[in-house]
């Protein structure tokens, strides 16, 4: 049954949205019962900075049932969307790094954010790949292709994915201040936008952190 699903896998956390033309399919019950949801976050309070924190498992339940997605193993893409990222700070931009991986799973296009090198507000890493992968095939519908980015994208990035109509989103840290596929808003599940993707979470979302918060650390001092 299609429906609005939260899953967790060993590579990451799945995020698909019910039909909108057919209510009351989705049953909190269920997801309750089948004791699958989000990974429980404890401790002390994160960093003023964009950083994991995953909803808990019931808050996340009440909102949609948990399933397993059939998904690809989306690491060594994210790997390389880490490799971008960490260019980033040479010249002073936060070290966010995308690719886009066409339906065949090769990558088409890669970037980082170049926003404080180009001093251009839209210069994210997402935006960037997008503009690529448009011109290299010569279409903006960017129909079954993959966006792998290691930050929640903002709501312009978010917003751009849907334009695309991309099949799918992977990225790895949350972002609680701006984050627009999940975290704040979720964009790219929205059931009144005529796109939907599929959102896949929490990818080496570790070593994606830890990225960003080194970079904080070192430019606030």
């Amino acid at each position: 049954m299609a429906g609005n699903r939260i899953g967790t896998s060993d590579e990451g956390q799945a995020h698909t949205l019910p039909n909108p033309r057919q209510p009351g399919q989705v049953r909190e019950e269920a997801a309750l019962n089948e004791g699958i949801g989000c990974r429980k976050v404890t401790g002390p309070e994160p960093p003023a900075v964009p950083g994991p924190k995953i909803r808990t498992r019931r808050r996340a339940a009440r909102q949609s049932p948990s399933y397993r997605s059939p998904m690809t193993n989306w690491k060594q893409k994210m790997e390389e969307a880490l490799a971008e990222a960490s260019q980033a700070p040479a010249h002073g931009d936060v070290p966010v790094g995308a690719v886009l991986v066409d339906p065949q799973g090769r990558t088409l296009a890669s970037d980082h954010n170049r926003r404080e090198e180009a001093q251009d507000p839209t210069a994210h890493a997402e935006m960037l790949v997008l503009s690529q992968a448009a011109r290299q095939t010569g279409r903006w519908r960017l129909e079954g292709h993959t966006l792998v980015v290691t930050l929640e994208p903002c709501p312009m990035c978010a917003g751009a994915a849907v334009a695309a109509r991309i099949k799918r989103l992977v990225y790895g840290a949350a972002d609680l201040k701006t984050g627009a596929a999940w975290s704040l808003y979720n964009l790219p599940q929205d059931p009144r936008l005529n796109h939907h993707i599929e959102i896949v979470s929490g990818m080496l979302e570790e070593e994606c952190s830890i990225l960003l918060v080194d970079f904080f650390k070192n430019n606030l001092r």
